[in-house]
């Protein structure tokens, strides 16, 4: 479980007196538990994939904007947060293995046109989530459908 190894985390970080990771742990168990009160359920790993996931998107966000700013001091904050974020995150696909998977997913969804682009999504998304960028994703099946 996701959230359990963040708890533990949470904990190794504060005997070890790691203020920078413990905040940023402590930053995501908060967003995890604000979903949790939010829809009154228990997130389960897939669900706390999608709260890091954002995160990321949010931070990724932020070190653009802060750069464009200049500010470089709060860059690199963001840039911190983002490192430790993206270590809970599962390993990365590779370029051909998001078009494997677009090809599978167009084929299973029997999708022929643009209009046919949220049957293959609804089957992506659950794949790739925190293991690619959705909105490249999205990009990609958009041009594969002639979008």
């Amino acid at each position: 479980m996701l959230k359990q190894q963040l708890q533990t985390d949470m904990k190794t970080a504060m005997k070890a007196g790691d203020k920078a990771k413990l905040g940023v742990i402590r930053l995501v168990l908060a967003a995890v538990k604000q979903r949790e009160v939010d829809e009154r359920i228990e997130l389960d790993d897939a669900q706390v994939l999608a709260v890091l996931d954002k995160m990321v998107k949010q931070r990724r966000d932020s070190i653009t904007q802060y750069a464009g700013a200049g500010r470089d001091d709060l860059a690199a904050v963001e840039q911190f947060e983002l490192e430790v974020i993206q270590s809970y995150l599962p390993q990365a696909l590779t370029d051909e293995e998001i078009d494997a998977s677009i090809t599978a997913a167009i084929t299973a969804s029997g999708a022929a046109e643009m209009r046919d682009m949220g049957k293959v999504m609804a089957v992506l998304k659950p794949q790739l989530q925190g293991r690619a960028d959705i909105g490249a994703v999205s990009a990609r099946v958009k041009q594969r459908l002639g979008g």
